[in-house]
């Protein structure tokens, strides 16, 4: 007998009626947690879900590590870029600034073959005016030997 002066229910009876309440109710979509509240999800789909919901936090945290170093590795390949670009530019610098000194040295070099040729042309007319003019004095003389010889 219970407190109210009745006979009291066995207990499988009790936990045939509470199971055959739980099956109806989950046929139902309805489930009872484990402080027997009622929930509409089973409990373990509740429980994968709460599992599911911190794996995706997790993998939005790696996500976002990732991104970070993603971000960091491109950066640094920006700088290297830039860099090798850099020096690209300082070698096609320096090989043009070679190309231009070899050329300047090329038109010196001809200028100063052309001006050799002028001064040997100078020569040979300076040497064709020094024999005529030896060859006017030796007549010169010549002719002052006579001229003193006849006296």
């Amino acid at each position: 007998m219970n407190l109210t002066g009745r006979k009291k229910r066995g207990d499988s009876a009790g936990f045939f009626a509470s199971a055959m309440a739980k099956d109806i109710l989950g046929e139902a979509g309805l489930h009872f947690d484990e402080l027997n509240k009622l929930r509409v999800l089973d409990p373990e789909v509740t429980q994968q879900t709460i599992e599911l919901k911190e794996e995706c936090k997790d993998f939005v945290d790696k996500i976002g590590q990732f991104q970070k170093i993603v971000g960091g590795l491109i950066e640094l390949v920006d700088q290297l870029a830039k860099a090798a670009e850099n020096e690209k530019m300082k070698a096609i610098g320096a090989r043009n600034l070679l190309k231009s000194i070899a050329k300047q040295r090329e038109a010196q070099q001809q200028q100063l073959q052309a001006l050799i040729a002028e001064k040997k042309m100078q020569l040979e007319r300076y040497r064709v005016e020094y024999e005529a003019l030896c060859k006017v004095e030796a007549e010169q003389n010549e002719f002052i030997d006579q001229f003193i010889f006849q006296k």
